[in-house]
């Protein structure tokens, strides 16, 4: 997969990307207000495929599920962060985003273009021609991604007996 980089800080938690005071909308409108509190512009200019980068522990915080799901409405195609809250990574993968860890963060700036190997945990920065690494993603979470997320996975599981 590859995409543009929208960039964050440290601890951008479930009530940035899921603002509560929208939690309980259609979940288009909930993600029309994902991020507006650090970028205004997030929502309406984020394109199908592009890939959110943020910092240390990013998706902290309540264990709204919402935080995940509205990356993916937005056409989202990953998450790459040096740490992420533990309900947070469960729910994208869960929901069918990938969360990739990486430590070369510092090497990624907003906008530049990158391809990542989920199954490597290979990250290309096409900006600058830089090979960065992440981590791979285990093949049981790899199978969520692959489907769709978990309810689709499990549809498929439960079709084939």
């Amino acid at each position: 997969m590859s995409g543009r980089v929208w960039k964050f800080g440290d601890d951008v938690n479930t009530d940035v990307l899921a603002p509560g005071i929208y939690i309980k909308l259609p979940i288009d409108e909930l993600a029309s207000h994902c991020l507006e509190a650090v970028e205004p512009n997030f929502a309406s200019s984020v394109a199908e495929g592009d890939i959110v980068v943020g910092g240390k522990n990013f998706g902290m915080g309540s264990s709204r599920e919402q935080a995940a799901q509205v990356l993916k409405e937005l056409g989202v195609a990953a998450v790459i962060a040096p740490s992420f809250g533990g309900i947070f990574y469960r729910n994208a993968f869960n929901l069918g985003l990938p969360a990739i860890v990486s430590d070369d963060i510092g090497k990624i700036d907003d906008k530049h273009e990158l391809k990542i190997d989920l199954k490597t945990g290979g990250i290309q920065n096409m900006t600058t021609g830089t090979e960065l690494t992440g981590e791979a993603i285990p093949d049981n979470l790899l199978a969520l991604v692959e489907a769709g997320g978990l309810v689709p996975y499990l549809e498929i599981k439960l079709n084939k007996k």
